[in-house]
């Protein structure tokens, strides 16, 4: 296991140790509100759904109305007017039992938070939770900020702080686990905080203000749209993975018909989505490449007689060409996104005319088709240094080191073997 997940899971571990023993040792300060915002925690954890990428890696919190609830609890300095005592290590206890307890149905069913998730909650909400607690409790957040508009930009400066230390610890623990550039990760990150965590930081504030002011009772007025909206993402994120399997569906065409070898398109697509996210493409540019790659071969439906193997590489330059152009005019009848049907076209042409994604699929598509379906360890070799011969014209060289490093990386062996 890479040392930063060891450092980033034994800190919150040891966190979580010393914030449970210490709770059950002193006891819970203000149970009644303890358990109100804990019981909105685990609703939240009830209702979250998984967002999957191509890797286990690339999954992502889908849980806003519990996190937005820890965010709350752990800025909370009132109820109804009268001041709260508890303290950081109260709240790194409540959040997590309350987690785990709302969790526990989804790992019953196999799909439960990852540990990842797990981790980076209990270290965000510790960091939120010990940037206000200790300065509200000694009252020197009184006399800096008053009951006014600095207090509740005081919020939202923490929550925005919190936002990027969950961020950075996202983009640490993938770069960890995947060795991909940090910086198009964290960048990835970054930008995933300005749509649902964005709400969840504006939630997690005005949960905080609306309790000190009106008591508990205003927990469900302010979290039930914030719940309907989570089942609304849920349902988007349904028919959004519904779209990905028709893609899929689509693209074994040419394998059902015998034009290609079985599963070429999905190894093509996950490496190819690798070698992308390896040179530092945005997680929208990865999935407009997954798309190319599913689709890749799809104008060999028009041929009249199948390539022998479904293999495109060896054909002369012409014949690819139009193979690439007869699967642009194909994709285009399918309603996904145009550039997807400009890679699928642009994929034979010399590498220095191509986008970026054009020529990932390119050089991948070709490593499959040189190195065959079994994938030995000799076809792997001889097919990158066949690669490798081709990148004057046809491959570009960056990515096929990129598509080398990848393989070694999936692989535990050196770059050079693939």
């Amino acid at each position: 296991m890479p040392f930063t997940v060891v450092a980033v899971y034994g800190a919150a571990a040891a966190l979580a140790v010393w914030a449970l023993g210490r709770t059950l040792w002193c006891g819970v300060v203000e149970p009644g509100i303890a358990l109100a915002f804990g019981a909105l925690v685990a609703v939240g954890e009830l209702a979250r759904w998984r967002a999957r990428g191509q890797d286990r890696e690339q999954e992502r919190e889908s849980a806003p109305l519990g996190s937005a609830g820890a965010l709350a609890y752990a800025l909370l300095g009132e109820n109804g007017g009268r001041t709260t005592h508890h303290g950081v290590l109260q709240v790194v206890a409540v959040v997590l039992a309350a987690a785990l307890v709302g969790a526990v149905p989804h790992v019953a069913l196999g799909r439960g938070p990852s540990a990842d998730q797990v981790a980076r909650r209990v270290l965000t909400v510790a960091f939120a939770a010990a940037c206000f607690q200790p300065l509200y409790n000694s009252g020197i957040l009184a006399r800096w900020t008053g009951d006014g508009p600095y207090y509740a930009l005081f919020l939202l400066l923490v929550l925005v702080l919190t936002a990027l230390c969950d961020a950075v610890l996202a983009a640490a623990l993938l770069r960890a686990r995947t060795s991909f550039p940090y910086g198009p990760v964290l960048r990835d990150e970054l930008r995933a905080l300005l749509g649902i965590g964005s709400a969840v930081c504006a939630t997690g504030a005005v949960i905080a203000l609306a309790v000190a002011v009106a008591g508990l009772w205003a927990l469900p007025v302010f979290c039930v749209p914030l719940l309907l909206t989570q089942l609304a993402f849920r349902r988007y994120a349904a028919v959004r993975t519904t779209y990905r399997q028709t893609i899929t569906s689509l693209a074994r065409a040419t394998e059902i018909a015998g034009y290609t070898q079985p599963g070429h398109a999905r190894r093509v697509a996950r490496l190819s989505r690798a070698v992308g996210r390896e040179l530092g493409l945005s997680e929208a540019e990865l999935g407009v490449l997954e798309y190319a790659a599913l689709m890749h071969d799809i104008g060999q439906l028009s041929l009249v007689d199948p390539v022998p193997a479904g293999a495109t590489a060896p054909l002369p330059p012409a014949e690819q060409r139009r193979i690439a152009l007869l699967g642009g005019a194909v994709v285009r009848q399918t309603g996904v996104p145009a550039e997807v049907a400009v890679i699928v076209e642009r994929q034979a042409d010399p590498y220095r005319e191509q986008p970026l994604p054009a020529r990932i699929v390119r050089a991948v598509n070709a490593y499959d088709d040189l190195a065959g379906a079994p994938g030995g360890p000799g076809g792997s070799l001889s097919a990158l240094e066949q690669l490798r011969l081709g990148t004057g014209r046809d491959y570009q060289p960056e990515v096929v080191e990129s598509l080398a490093r990848v393989l070694a990386h999936q692989r535990g062996g050196p770059p050079g073997l693939g």
